[in-house]
């Protein structure tokens, strides 16, 4: 009953918009428009809630390492982004994250942890760039980046919920359930990539 609370909570406090009651200033408003830009899009909430899902899936020390390593390489593609130091293919790349995260959760094949790190970061970078080149100009970088990192941990603790809340309720009822879940992932970032 407690995680249901927490999860809950959790979801409430990432669909909120904050009031912005003092627009303008420097490390609020940075930290303000770093946090709504995650939960502002589509894209970007499947992709990191499926994150949490895939860490779930995986278990053990991946339930913390995955999401880190998914933050990290975000906050390097963030700043390539601030740099102006272009990644090719951000928007393919944003959808493809989307797809390919749902696809891997639908089939269900236990991947090796280094290979889900390295997958997840090399995602990241994409959702980090996009992040970084979208910094409002008035914006403290270091509260945006603050901002949308504390988004991003919040996206992937309801994923983790999800997983985990899954696989308590009957192991085969959950691996089925994940799987039915990565595939709406999968055919929402396929949805996105033909708008």
């Amino acid at each position: 009953m407690k995680r249901a609370i927490f999860l809950l909570a959790a979801l409430f406090a990432a669909t909120t918009i904050p009031a912005l009651a003092h627009t303008g200033v420097g490390s609020v408003a940075g930290f303000a428009a770093g946090f709504s830009h995650p939960i502002g899009g589509l894209d970007h909430i499947l992709a990191m809630v499926a994150v949490g899902i895939l860490a779930a899936q995986l278990g053990g020390r991946a339930i913390w390492i995955v999401p880190a390593a998914f933050v990290g390489m975000m906050l390097v593609g963030a700043v390539l982004g601030i740099m102006g130091i272009g990644v090719p293919f951000v928007e393919q790349g944003i959808v493809g994250s989307v797809i390919i995260l749902g696809a891997v959760i639908a089939i269900g094949h236990r991947l090796p942890m280094a290979l889900a790190v390295g997958f997840v970061g090399v995602l990241a970078l994409f959702h980090g760039h996009a992040h970084g080149t979208e910094i409002p100009v008035n914006a403290s970088a270091l509260a945006y980046a603050v901002g949308f990192a504390a988004a991003t941990t919040l996206l992937h603790a309801v994923g983790i919920g999800m997983g985990i809340g899954t696989q308590k309720a009957s192991v085969k009822l959950a691996r089925a359930a994940v799987r039915i879940g990565g595939a709406a992932i999968a055919a929402a970032g396929l949805a996105l990539g033909v708008t």
